[in-house]
Formats: structure tokens, C-alpha cells, sequence
């Protein structure tokens, strides 16, 4: 529904409640609230009720004021709204298949949505893969480098032992 159907609709029923409960409303109102306790007994009290006079006229219909009202139906609900109309018209099937419409859209762009996010995470993944492959090649430098450097190491002390053995052969007598 539109608005404005919306607020002729909500502006039809506060008139319809008032206008069916204003008169009660109004003659309660009047008259004020009086409630009088009623005794058995008819020494409590001496006052009694003035005789009625009713020359009320009859109970005003609603149909006087809105004589079109007993001639709404469903069908009128919405008429002057195109949008509306248009929509009432169309078939069951028509609808049905326009939801199938809808629900396939929204399948796709869910589809397209996770197409994207896979590729991202992909690429993401792949970013990490190299930089791990980086690691690992910088690693296995290292351990090459350290073990050359070992390597280098036990050389270096075999000369030097070798150098140390002859010194003391010389008579050096070391520290």
C-alpha cells in the first residue's frame, strides 16, 4: 500500500470510531457521573428520580453521513493508486514466476558477490605462498651460509692446531 492509502485508511477509522461513539461519549459527558447506591430500604432516602421524558429523535446512521460507505469492498481498496492496480491484475502464475525472477537475481548477485570473495582470498593466498617461498629461500641461504661457515670454521681450526703443533715443536711454549 501507498501512503497515502495507508492515511486515508487510518483517517476513515478515527472518523468511523468517533462518529459511532461520539454521541455516547458526549451525552455521558453531559450528564456526568452519577452513581447513586440503590437502598431497599425507604427511610435511607427521599429523593427520588424525575420521570423520564424521551423525545429523543432516532439514532443518527452512519450511512447518513457516508452514504457510499455500505457499497466499499476490496475491490475498491487501492483503485486510484496505478501502481496498485497493476499489481491486482497480474495473474497468479504471472507472480509466482516473478518471484522465481526475484529469488534467481538475488541468487546471482549472492553468486557474484562469492565469485569476488573467492578471488580475493585467492589472490591473498597466493601473496602469502610467495612470501612464504621467499622465507624459505632466505632460510635455506642462511643454513648454506651457515654451513659453509662451519665448514670454514673446522678448516681454520685444523690449520691453526697444525700451526700450534709445529710452534711447540719449535719450543714455543703457549700460554
Amino acid at each position: 500500500m501507498t501512503r497515502r492509502s495507508e492515511s486515508c485508511l487510518i483517517i476513515f477509522a478515527v472518523l468511523s470510531v468517533l462518529c459511532i461513539s461520539g454521541p455516547a461519549l458526549y451525552w455521558v459527558i453531559q450528564k456526568g457521573f452519577s452513581f447513586k447506591p440503590t437502598t431497599t430500604s425507604s427511610s435511607s432516602s427521599s429523593i427520588a428520580c424525575s420521570p423520564c421524558i424521551c423525545d429523543c429523535p432516532p439514532p443518527l446512521s452512519i450511512l447518513k453521513y457516508a452514504p457510499g460507505l455500505a457499497n466499499l469492498s476490496v475491490t475498491d481498496c487501492g483503485k486510484d493508486d496505478p501502481d496498485l492496480k497493476e499489481e491486482m491484475e497480474k495473474q497468479f502464475v504471472d507472480l509466482l514466476s516473478e518471484e522465481l525472477k526475484l529469488q534467481k537475481a538475488v541468487g546471482e548477485e549472492h553468486i557474484r558477490h562469492m565469485n569476488v570473495t573467492f578471488g580475493e582470498a585467492r589472490r591473498v593466498a597466493s601473496q602469502y605462498q610467495k612470501e612464504a617461498e621467499k622465507c624459505n629461500t632466505a632460510t635455506e641461504t642462511c643454513e648454506q651460509a651457515r654451513e659453509q661457515a662451519e665448514a670454514l670454521m673446522r678448516r681454520e681450526k685444523k690449520i691453526t692446531s697444525l700451526w700450534e703443533q709445529r710452534a711447540r715443536q719449535l719450543g714455543w711454549q703457549g700460554e
